[in-house]
């Protein structure tokens, strides 16, 4: 997968994140509203986890070296994980810390400029939308693009939570204030789980779906000189490259010459169905079952 849509849609986002951040943080000191400082809090976090991602997506397109004989395809999968637990840690939890006990004094709040806080709220959704439209228009993603999609998708809940608590503060509710953090505190946290989980299993040597696998064993059973295949194995080393290998069962009179030819030709064969990455094939005779002749095992 060629990387380059992922490195615009991180670096856009990037350019984004330091715009909006200054915007929401200048507008909540002269409004006092909590919600904004929520969702500037939110931003920092994401002009961090956006760097490393982007960082990660660089990385990860790096040759293979001596110390990395795969590549390093799973450095986005490292990073998503790191972002996830920035999500949770950095800004959900502290946004936690600080919307639960203005619940319980919320008349205490002082809010001002109100009209302001809804423009530059509103701005930010229509500025936010743009990564996000470009990476949704991409086929397809790695990693590190998929965390930095949902945090964008996040984005635009949190700023619609935050718009219309603030609406609800100018019609004399202001306790949805603190709730409208919450909110964007509970979107943070649910969706950071989510990152974490799915990467995780990468990282702990996820394999493709059972489906994935059939249509290789197809293929290579497919391949003229194939009797069988055992032992298919594959996990992912990144994103959508596949490490895979398997043992082919072929006839035990043919020549090392022809097995090797066929080995080839299995190897090409299966390359659709894994894409670009890895398959290790080991070519071994067909011989009869305990208790069966030769004659009977090519007969049946």
């Amino acid at each position: 997968m060629d990387t380059t849509d992922d490195l615009r849609g991180l670096k856009l986002s990037l350019v984004v994140y330091v715009l909006i951040f200054g915007m929401k943080l200048g507008v909540y000191f002269a409004s006092g509203v909590m919600a904004l400082l929520a969702e500037a809090l939110h931003t920092l976090s994401d002009i961090f986890i956006s760097g490393f991602l982007l960082a990660a997506t660089i990385l990860a397109a790096k040759d293979p070296d001596a110390t990395h004989r795969f590549g390093h395809g799973r450095a986005q999968n490292v990073a998503a994980l790191v972002a996830a637990t920035l999500f949770i840690s950095f800004t959900s939890l502290k946004l936690f810390e600080e919307a639960i006990p203005r619940l319980f004094r919320h008349e205490e709040a002082v809010h001002r400029n109100l009209p302001l806080v809804l423009g530059v709220l509103g701005l930010s959704m229509l500025v936010a939308a743009a990564p996000l439209v470009s990476m949704l228009r991409q086929k397809a993603r790695g990693a590190a693009a998929k965390a930095q999609l949902m945090e964008l998708v996040n984005d635009e809940l949190g700023l619609l939570a935050a718009f219309v608590g603030t609406l609800l503060v100018m019609w004399g509710y202001p306790i949805a204030d603190p709730i409208a953090a919450l909110v964007v505190a509970t979107i943070i946290a649910l969706n950071a789980v989510g990152v974490f989980r799915e990467n995780a299993s990468y990282l702990l040597g996820r394999s493709p779906e059972p489906e994935y696998l059939q249509a290789m064993e197809d293929a290579a059973c497919a391949v003229p000189g194939v009797l069988g295949v055992e032992n298919l194995r594959a996990e992912f080393i990144g994103p959508d490259t596949v490490h895979a290998g398997m043992h082919l069962l072929v006839d035990p009179d043919i020549t090392v010459r022809a097995a090797d030819k066929i080995a080839e030709q299995v190897r090409e064969s299966v390359s659709p169905c894994g894409g670009k990455g890895h398959c290790f094939i080991h070519v071994e005779p067909m011989l009869p079952k305990a208790g069966e002749t030769g004659l009977a095992a090519q007969e049946f």
